[in-house]
Parts: structure tokens; sequence; C-alpha cells
């Protein structure tokens, strides 16, 4: 079956950085495009970023643009969010995320907490 484990979150002061990981297994990884949503307190998830099955496209919501990148290594099922210039407007829960037709899977989520 599918699962996604997402690993990295935790406190940072406002400027600081953190990579999430999403290890991925349970479907042939190389052949899905990967996203990450965040749920902040009380508001419906976000999309944040994605990245196309072989890296080579990605794309970011207009809140992360610059500051976060994100990548993939296919070889360890593995996708990367580098978080880079932190605000407290970046607290959320952070998930990752593949389309399967006819269904979404996720993770159970990466508490990311930026405050001083």
């Amino acid at each position: 079956q599918v699962q996604l484990v997402e690993s990295g979150g935790g406190l940072v002061q406002p400027g600081g950085s953190l990579r999430l990981s999403c290890a991925a297994s349970g479907f042939t990884f190389r052949d899905f495009a990967m996203r990450w949503y965040r749920r902040a307190p009380g508001k419906e998830s976000d999309f944040v970023s994605s990245i196309s099955s072989d890296g080579g496209s990605t794309n970011y919501a207009e809140s992360v643009k610059v500051r976060f990148t994100i990548s993939r290594d296919n070889a360890k099922k593995t996708v990367y969010v580098q978080m880079n210039s932190l605000s407290p407007e970046d607290t959320a829960v952070y998930y990752c995320n593949i389309y399967w037709p006819p269904r979404d899977y996720w993770g159970q989520g990466t508490q990311v907490t930026v405050s001083s």
C-alpha cells in the first residue's frame, strides 16, 4: 500500500531554515509527480510546491517562491523541500501528497513551528 512518511519538522526561529523529507513506498516513485501541502492552525490546506516525476519541472505557491526549493531523489524514493527565510506565517503541518487516480494519498504530516 502507498506510504508517505514526512520528517524534518521542528521549532525554528524566524529567518531560519529547515529541510523536510518525505519517504515513499508502495508505488513506482519515479512515475509520479509529488506535492507538498501545508495546513496552518484553523485554516484549510494550501498547496506549497510540486515536482514532476523526473524532477525537471517544479511549481511553487507565490507565498514560498524564492524561499522554498523542492527536489527529489528517485533512487531513494524521497522528495524534499528546503525551506529558507522562514517566518511565523509558515507555521503549519506539512504533508506530502500523490494523486493516483481515483484518489489522493497523504502522509501523516510533520509540524513546522516558526517562533522566537
